[in-house]
């Protein structure tokens, strides 16, 4: 059976904070956007139960609740919605073409905001509720949940920067914090390593691997986790009352890495003024291309900046690149000091703005 074709100015491949602020900012430019839902419609918040860190509820909302809203403001707008998977992208020339089981997709912008999930160990009780104790004392974001864990026990697990950044993070709620590792040192950094060493509240289990987090929603949650000794073999049961995984997040971007600059995780590399990646026309924002931050509202933040770079490339105005450069959609590109354009044709043209004339680029 042929696939549909479907053409849209803006397309943008995922559902989360960023994708959906990205699709209010498009459908309000009244360049009617596609949405991709992808596998996971809604992104991580929709496993998470209260977020009280957004901003305008001040009584906090449940995370899928949150993303209900998003979606019917992006909705309001006419953004539409396709709930599919993008196995393929061609990203050679414009059109893009995005190719799922019953559609091709050309896309005279796309919008990567496909996120990031956090690494999970695989064990019993670690699943959302109601199969596991996922948002009942399983968290993977200290920075979203700990307020949520004052003077309670918490274990977190790992070695890295990441698990030495969420121990020291949550010590200011809990009234300790366990730090179990595999092996007998970290793979943190030494400066990480130092905090950890020196915090007063966080202990260290060494060569301990967790096999199960304990607890039942009758319970309140988690109650403790199931530990084996690598050494020697012996189990033991650890009381606590909040498990944090922190081993690591990977960027869902796994089908643009023959195209698009990452680092060595796999997280897109943007220009910083702009959202735009190294393919002219395409953007990319949220945990795709934030390893650093990963909170829903600053990847709302750059949803927004994704959108209206998409906007502007669209209107033939300069977009910034990483280089510095500014390039528009027919290929002008204007030089990091903005004195000199660079025509698709290669000829090198003055932008420097004389009495009578407009200027392509500048501030």
């Amino acid at each position: 059976m042929a696939k549909e074709i479907l053409h849209r100015e803006v397309v943008i491949i995922g559902s989360g904070p960023a994708g959906l602020t990205a699709a209010i900012y498009a459908a309000r430019a009244d360049l009617k956007p596609l949405v991709i839902h992808g596998p996971q419609p809604g992104g991580q918040l929709t496993i998470t139960t209260e977020v009280e860190n957004y901003p305008g509820f001040a009584e906090g909302i449940q995370g899928p609740a949150l993303m209900e809203q998003f979606e019917e403001q992006a909705r309001r707008f006419g953004t539409e919605f396709l709930i599919t998977f993008v196995g393929e992208v061609d990203l050679s020339k414009r059109p893009f073409i995005l190719q799922t089981d019953e559609h091709e997709i050309r896309a005279e912008t796309l919008i990567v905001a496909s996120g990031a999930s956090a690494k999970w160990l695989g064990i019993p009780g670690e699943a959302p509720a109601p199969q596991g104790l996922g948002g009942m004392g399983v968290s993977a974001c200290a920075t979203c949940d700990g307020f949520f864990f004052r003077g309670k026990s918490i274990v977190v697990v790992g070695g890295g920067d990441t698990a030495m950044e969420e121990a020291n993070f949550l010590t200011r709620y809990a009234s300790r914090v366990t730090l179990i590792h595999r092996r007998d040192h970290l793979r943190a950094s030494k400066i990480m390593q130092d905090k950890a060493f020196k915090n007063p509240k966080i202990d260290f289990l060494w060569n301990t691997e967790v096999k199960e987090i304990l607890g039942t929603p009758e319970t309140g949650g988690v109650t403790g986790v199931r530990l084996a000794n690598l050494e020697t073999g012996e189990e033991s049961t650890f009381d606590c009352e909040g498990v944090f995984i922190a081993i690591g997040h990977k960027p869902n971007t796994d089908i643009f890495k023959d195209w698009l600059e990452m680092d060595d995780v796999g997280y897109i590399k943007t220009a910083g003024r702009s959202m735009a990646t190294n393919v002219s026309g395409v953007f990319a924002c949220g945990d795709a291309q934030d390893s650093f931050y990963r909170q829903a509202v600053t990847a709302a933040g750059t949803g927004c900046m994704a959108a209206i770079d998409a906007e502007r490339y669209l209107d033939n105005l300069p977009v910034p690149i990483a280089s510095g450069e500014e390039i528009t959609i027919e290929g002008e590109i204007v030089s990091a000091d903005h004195e000199q354009i660079t025509m698709p044709d290669g000829e090198v043209i003055s932008n420097i703005v004389e009495e009578g004339e407009a200027a392509v680029g500048g501030d």
